[in-house]
């Protein structure tokens, strides 16, 4: 859980419905706005693909993290 806790602080100590809320907002933010920035990149050959692998990898940290800031939030994990 340690390891968890380093890669995704952003995730624990939630308290309220409000803060958790605006924790997955924050998320999707995030990933929308680097998903926009490699799409616009796209055209590039190598800056494009690397955009393109960094969205990807943003996007699953994306989805842990939520998923993590739920299971925090519920008492499922700590």
């Amino acid at each position: 859980m340690g390891i968890l806790k380093t890669i995704f602080p952003y995730s624990f100590n939630t308290k309220s419905t409000g803060e958790l809320i605006a924790k997955i907002i924050i998320y999707v933010v995030c990933g929308f706005v680097v998903g926009l920035l490699a799409n616009l990149l796209d055209s590039l050959p190598i800056i494009g693909r690397l955009f393109s692998v960094a969205g990807w990898l943003l996007d699953i940290y994306v989805v842990v993290g939520i998923i993590l800031a739920l299971l925090s939030f519920f008492k499922v994990i700590k």
